[in-house]
């Protein structure tokens, strides 16, 4: 059983260690935020860019491959649109890291709230 969570973490990790390093580019991240309004062609994308066609194929592909987004080619016209369940994996993995810091945060608070105050006294003044 525990043989079989550390095969499933390990490909969860896997995963989405591919999804941030795909993220980790300021042109993948413009097309991701683009498709977040709606499909779009390559060409509609690649004209927001000043790359080459076959360069911003590349960005593509590695947005593809990380499951990011999904293509269609319908005739001559490649279509691209948001896959969002991959966005869920992200979600997850945010969350559970936001619940780790907010316990650190809660512990560091209560320990800083319910520690004793030391007044500076000299042994003169009592």
């Amino acid at each position: 059983m525990f043989a079989l969570i550390l095969i499933h973490m390990a490909k969860y990790s896997v995963v989405l260690d591919g999804v941030f390093a795909a993220l980790a580019d300021p042109s993948r991240r413009a097309v991701v935020q683009r498709l977040g309004s709606g499909p779009a062609s390559v060409s509609e994308l690649a004209a927001a860019t000043p790359m080459t066609l076959p360069s911003f194929m590349k960005h593509i592909r590695v947005l593809e491959t990380s499951g990011l987004i999904r293509t269609v080619k319908v005739g001559r016209v490649r279509r691209c649109e948001l896959d969002r369940e991959r966005f869920g994996l992200i979600d997850d993995w945010l969350d559970r890291q936001r619940r780790v810091w907010d316990e650190r945060t809660d512990r560091l608070e209560a320990f800083v709230t319910d520690a004793p105050t030391h007044t500076e006294e000299s042994p003169d003044e009592s």
